[in-house]
């Protein structure tokens, strides 16, 4: 049964045909012409949905608001307006206002707006159950992250090299972290270094230090990452990015422990742990001869693979209710997590991985009322409407296989037939792939 609503419009053809077409679809409504009308009605009931234009007459819409979210914490007010400001958007944003519609607009526009507003309201569908979250950094609790937590937990505290794998936006560094904070050199400095960011001229001198005079521009002596990490760890992130004429300096010192700073002409000794993390195939680039096969074996001491989100989806549950409690927090919001939005979630492939899902999680805190299925996929059809990076050979070929693979439920023989090569060639690709 469709409750009754309140319509505040003082203009008398505008509030006509606003009252005639909600009539017409089966809405009950009181219709007034003033912001005293409108607030005396709200002292008397309490209405489920208020319609208000914002400019009336002495009052405003935004007192209409007021009036109704005092009655009623629940109600949802739709305002319109001709003439809108960022000031009025934000009072009454903050006010707890359902939807803001431009004048003029269609009339499906509105009953759109108010249908969201009842589907608010009635919850049709439930809520996801909010499970109590253990505290914790490292979210979820799939086979493979718990494999994952096992050999982090073995290789903590010990100074063995880690070299950690995955594709961008599984959480590498947060691994590398976790690795820090579980160790003997916990109290010491954590330094991370993105090694492709920084010009291969410059890698040298921004690990091992410079001393004044080395290089046009050495106007003082410089401390390295090495040596101002001292005792403590530093995590090379991107290490396939370093060209191979500086991989042999790295692996010396990771054989020795010693730098010598550009210009200098001695060595010091300094005691660092190594972590390294890539989201390259660095066997296959050794293979190809653009990684020194020395400095892998160096580094793979201890292997960590972080799994993409698509092949840990029953983390996705945990790891969505995490950002939403986040997010919720930090913009001091209420966003409900629905069981539509759960299975949209983990319905997504997630090229982003977790990264991706965190800035889904936040815009959707910060714009929508509750994670629900339409706001999902509204939110991935603008994310993906964004001009895409310009992919690489081995990237469209990975996307081909797994389109390939998918369209063909996993029958690799078929698979391979489609794609022209060999099944054994699909089969080394797979691997290389982690597939």
């Amino acid at each position: 049964m469709m409750q009754k609503l309140l319509l505040v419009e003082d203009d008398p053809a505008l509030q006509f045909t606003i009252l005639t077409a909600l009539e017409e679809k089966g809405y009950t409504v009181d219709a007034v012409s003033t912001t005293g009308e409108a607030i005396e009605r709200l002292s008397d009931s309490a209405y489920p949905i208020v319609i208000s234009d914002i400019y009336i007459d002495e009052g405003t819409g935004l007192d209409v608001l007021n009036a109704a979210k005092s009655k009623d914490p629940h109600c949802s007010v739709i305002l319109m307006t001709g003439r809108g400001t960022v000031e009025t958007v934000m009072e009454a944003t903050r006010g707890g206002v359902f939807d803001y519609i431009a004048k003029p607009f269609e009339l499906d526009t509105m009953i759109e707006a108010i249908e969201r507003a009842e589907a608010s309201r009635v919850d049709q569908e439930s809520e996801a159950d909010e499970e109590e979250l253990p505290e914790t950094e490292m979210i979820g609790s799939s086979p493979v992250m718990v494999k994952v937590y096992n050999t982090l937990c073995r290789s903590a505290d010990t100074d063995a090299s880690v070299i950690i794998e995955g594709e961008t936006g599984t959480g590498k560094e947060l691994v590398a972290r976790m690795l820090h904070r579980f160790s003997k050199r916990a109290a010491q400095p954590f330094v991370p270094v993105d090694c492709g960011s920084i010009a291969p001229s410059l890698l040298e001198s921004e690990l091992f230090g410079a001393m004044r005079g080395a290089f046009t521009g050495a106007d003082r002596d410089r401390v390295g990452v090495f040596e101002a990490a001292n005792r403590g760890t530093v995590f090379l992130d991107e290490i396939g990015e370093i060209e191979l004429n500086f991989q042999l300096a790295l692996l010396r010192f990771l054989e020795g422990h010693e730098i010598r700073p550009v210009g200098a002409s001695r060595s010091k000794e300094v005691d660092v742990r190594v972590i390294a993390a890539t989201n390259r195939d660095l066997q296959a680039m050794v293979d190809e001869k653009k990684f020194r096969e020395d400095l892998w074996y160096r580094l793979n001491t201890v292997r960590i693979f972080m799994p993409p989100l698509r092949e840990r989806r029953t983390d996705i549950y945990h790891l969505a209710r995490h950002f939403i409690n986040k997010y919720n927090g930090r913009y001091n919001r209420e966003v409900r997590l629905m069981d539509s939005g759960v299975k949209a979630l983990q319905d997504y492939t997630w090229p982003g991985n977790v990264r991706q899902l965190q800035h889904m999680i936040e815009r959707l805190v910060i714009l929508a009322d509750r994670v629900d299925a339409d706001a999902v996929y509204d939110g991935l059809t603008i994310m993906e409407s964004r001009e895409k990076p310009v992919e690489t050979l081995a990237d469209a070929e990975e996307d081909q296989i797994r389109r390939v693979l998918s369209a063909t439920g996993g029958n690799k023989s078929k698979a391979a037939q489609i794609l022209g090569i060999e099944r054994k060639t699909l089969y080394r690709k797979l691997e290389r792939m982690k597939l």
